[in-house]
């Protein structure tokens, strides 16, 4: 079946930098559409950063104002947010999100950020 598996959160300093992982398995990876979205509390699920399966293409949330970059390895499943200049605004439960194709959309458990000083 299909899991995303996130890891890499954690406690972070503002300024500070910090390295999302999101491993996929039980679809054709390359093919899918990987987002990163976040969730802080009391606030709605929002898109951080997404790259297309083949083309590679990428697109940023405007709050991200170039500290973030998505990536992926399609040889490992791999989809990875590297987050820099991290924000005490960024504390957000992380989300991984597989799309590939209408109606077969997956979502991981998340993954924890905390920024504190």
């Amino acid at each position: 079946q299909v899991q995303l598996v996130e890891s890499g959160g954690g406690l972070v300093q503002p300024g500070g930098s910090l390295r999302l992982s999101c491993t996929a398995s039980g679809f054709t990876f390359r093919r899918a559409v990987m987002t990163w979205y976040r969730q802080a509390p009391g606030k709605a699920r929002e898109l951080v950063a997404g790259i297309s399966g083949p083309s590679t293409n990428t697109n940023y949330a405007d709050f991200v104002e170039g500290r973030f970059t998505i990536s992926r390895d399609n040889d490992k499943n791999k989809v990875y947010l590297q987050m820099n200049n991290v924000k005490f605004e960024d504390a957000a439960v992380y989300y991984c999100n597989a799309w590939v194709g209408p109606g077969s959309a997956y979502w991981g458990q998340g993954t924890q950020v905390t920024v504190s000083s």
